[in-house]
């Protein structure tokens, strides 16, 4: 089909600016955010005026294509990788983005005045740029080397992810937000590795993004410049059994699971439940996140209304901080339920040196219970900062390794200023109450309040022979 004869007659000077003029961008990059980050803010200004001034248009694609060039090779690690071990193609690229800038440079009008003096600037600009991304592959290549070297001294050479598959993987997280590929990947094999890790990662330079199941839809997990280091937990997955131990200031004991930072939330939960008891927290992402990012993100669930969130079931947590050092934190008189009940919540902090061999510092922090949370509301922690607590819910970089978590016992009343349908299974999204009555479906609730069968007053449906038939419970124990 022919387009309508009056696209054919519109003047391309009057029709409004396309949106995307750089090629190869499939990404949420506006031309405007790609060409502030690649020649600077002021350059977006210039290329606007120079945009009501356009002829042919032919050296403005033509700039395009070598900002498209070079965004999409920034961006891709695959490519990155095929260029850093090719000089020879290396070299005819840069040569090919020369030429399009010595071919705007040869058709400007020297003549044009204040125009001229813009596209000038431009290609100043764009042959800086140019000539930055040509050595941009030689600063890779010797960082590369160096950080080998440096890093293979703290774990398995193996563990040391250069390739474009780990690097495009922890691009980004569940936001699907993604800012820079991430120089290396780290994937420690134990706890003891992190510390060492850490300390090569700040003697190289290099920003450090610490990520466990990457399902969090904070960006937490984002790199943000090419210079940096994602440390992958999932490694540390090692859980232990339900154990009765005596916390600091509570008396009798407390049935706790001491677990790492890369355990899956929902085996910590399966492995409550086979003791009879409840691990409070749980996500929608129970079945991929981690317990380190649980802790990091003050996770909730459905399970907060009774008993809190995630910093309200710790009994301790252990990280390292950006120097290297440990840092294992302590719930003093934990009261075993929501921490801002408790008039004053009190933490003993202590630090340790890399080798976790001296103690370094020793101090308790005492809070408010009510600078937790806002009155009214089960999750939402209203001071970010919380005084200086570290490791939860905190501005401040700490890499989680492991946590001892307070497991719940299950009670036969709960109050709550809330209502919750008990019926939850994994297909909740999708799944429907007629299916759920067919057949008696459950979930994590279950445990709590029964399953679809405890739960109806009535139901109603039609009999084969096409007969109207309605059940009504009787006498309801509201129950099991």
């Amino acid at each position: 089909m022919n387009p309508p004869e009056t696209l054919h007659a519109a003047d391309p000077v009057d029709s409004p600016a396309r949106l995307r003029e750089i090629p190869y961008n499939y990404t949420s990059f506006s031309d405007r955010e790609i060409v502030m980050r690649l020649l600077g803010a002021d350059a977006w200004g210039w290329l606007d005026q120079l945009r009501q001034e356009r002829r042919t248009g032919r050296s403005a694609r033509m700039l395009y294509e070598v900002l498209g060039d070079i965004w999409v090779l920034r961006r891709n690690p695959y490519l990155q990788d095929d260029l850093l071990h090719s000089p020879k193609r290396r070299a005819a690229l840069l040569d090919a983005l020369q030429h399009r800038l010595r071919e705007i440079d040869r058709r400007r009008d020297s003549g044009a005045g204040a125009r001229d003096a813009l596209v000038v600037q431009l290609l100043h600009r764009a042959r800086e740029t140019v000539t930055a991304f040509g050595d941009w592959f030689d600063e890779v290549a010797a960082l590369r080397r160096r950080a080998l070297r440096e890093l293979a001294r703290h774990t398995r050479r193996d563990n040391i992810r250069f390739d474009g598959l780990a690097r495009v993987s922890h691009m980004t997280d569940a936001t699907d937000w993604r800012v820079e590929v991430p120089f290396v990947v780290l994937c420690p094999d134990n706890e003891g590795e992190i510390a060492p890790l850490v300390q090569a990662c700040a003697a190289l330079d290099l920003t450090i993004v610490p990520r466990g199941g990457g399902t969090g839809y904070t960006g937490g997990a984002v790199p943000l410049v090419w210079k940096s280091a994602v440390i992958n937990t999932e490694k540390l997955d090692a859980i232990g059994a339900v154990e009765s131990v005596e916390l600091p200031g509570v008396a009798g004991s407390v049935p706790t699971i001491v677990t790492g930072a890369g355990v899956v939330t929902q085996r910590v939960a399966d492995a409550a439940e086979r003791a009879g008891l409840v691990f409070a927290v749980d996500p929608t992402s129970a079945d991929s996140s981690c317990i380190g990012g649980n802790v990091s993100m003050n996770a909730g669930g459905k399970k907060a209304v009774l008993w809190g969130t995630a910093l309200d079931n710790l009994a301790w947590w252990r990280m390292v901080d950006p120097q290297g050092r440990w840092v294992e934190v302590t719930r003093l008189e934990h009261n075993l339920g929501k921490i801002h009940d408790v008039e004053s919540v009190r933490f003993e902090i202590r630090t340790f040196d890399a080798a976790r061999t001296t103690e370094v510092e020793r101090r308790v922090l005492e809070i408010p219970g009510a600078r937790f949370r806002k009155t009214g509301l089960g999750k939402d922690v209203t001071d970010k900062f919380l005084s200086g607590l570290p490791g939860v819910a905190h501005p401040v970089p700490t890499i989680r390794t492991g946590a001892g978590v307070v497991t719940q016992r299950v009670t036969d009343r709960a109050e709550s200023s809330g209502l919750v349908f008990a019926v939850d299974p994994t297909s909740a999204d999708a799944s429907c109450i007629g299916g759920n009555v067919a057949m008696n479906a459950g979930g994590k609730k279950a445990v709590l309040w029964g399953t679809a069968l405890d739960n109806p007053a009535s139901w109603r449906m039609v009999t084969p022979d096409g007969q109207w038939m309605t059940v009504e419970r009787l006498h309801h124990n509201l129950g099991k």
